[in-house]
């Protein structure tokens, strides 16, 4: 049995902000009034999904539940635009397919093929999973999509002259492409590589917390590990490749124009 926490104990938990407050105080660091908001969205915010994720699960119903995971894949395409500084009306069909391609394939293949649960479609496996493996994917995604727009803006003059040479718009982007996708990878390489000795990964901790057994717990968190990387790896691949043809104009230049200046 999970111990709950009471109020006095949220408390104590949110008083923990006042050393890295004092801190960006302390150095007039302007992330402090975004650190404040963005703690109380998170906390009005996970209040809301509590109520609302209670009722999802005692209704079990597969078309609530898949509402619910639209709704995730809307928002979270909309923060990878705005965290990216991409135009919405250039890319937000676009990367909603591929970051939806990739976070359902992912979850789809761990619920559906792996666990199997019973019902297939219940919503304590779903929404959760899918929740996890859409987090990390929206992260990867804001990285790979502006780490690949700045390498060919930066590098302007060396990516029209594989152009000028005769390479073709994908043989001209394929380095940068490269350097994307390495600014994904290594991160998460580096979590596996350190995972259990290190850290103890969130969804493992919160189920051992729960009264799992570790085993099941790791077998678990082995599955969701594996999810998470073949989703960010597969969307930042998709939405970089699917977002090429409204990038470029007709004689292959970067549009100024995709960008929130």
């Amino acid at each position: 049995m999970t111990v709950d926490l009471s109020p006095v104990s949220l408390v104590l938990v949110f008083s923990m902000l006042l050393v890295p407050l004092a801190i960006m105080a302390y150095l007039q660091l302007d992330t402090l009034r975004q650190t404040l908001i963005a703690v109380a969205r998170m906390g009005v915010q996970l209040i809301l999904v509590g109520l609302y994720l209670k009722y999802i699960f005692q209704l079990n119903n597969p078309l609530v539940s898949l509402l619910w995971v639209l709704v995730m894949l809307v928002v979270a395409n909309f923060s990878v635009l705005n965290k990216a500084g991409f135009r919405r009306r250039f890319f937000f069909w676009r990367l909603l397919v591929g970051i939806a391609g990739a976070t359902l394939l992912a979850s789809g293949w761990f619920i559906f093929v792996v666990i199997r649960p019973e019902p297939i479609y219940d919503a304590r496996y779903m929404v959760p999973i899918v929740g996890m493996i859409l987090g990390n994917c929206l992260q990867s995604n804001v990285i790979s999509l502006e780490r690949f727009y700045s390498a060919i803006r930066k590098n302007e003059n060396e990516f029209l002259t594989y152009l000028m040479l005769g390479a073709t718009l994908q043989e001209a982007v394929r380095p940068y492409l490269r350097e994307a996708l390495r600014a994904v990878i290594a991160p998460i390489i580096a979590t596996m590589a350190t995972m259990g000795i290190v850290t103890l990964p969130g969804m493992m901790t919160g189920q051992i917390l729960g009264g799992s057994l570790p085993m099941v717990a790791i077998k678990y968190q082995t599955g969701i590990t594996i999810s998470i990387f073949v989703a960010m790896v597969s969307a930042a691949f998709l939405n970089i490749l699917l977002s090429l043809p409204v990038a470029f104009d007709e004689y292959q230049r970067l549009k100024t124009e995709i960008f929130e200046e």
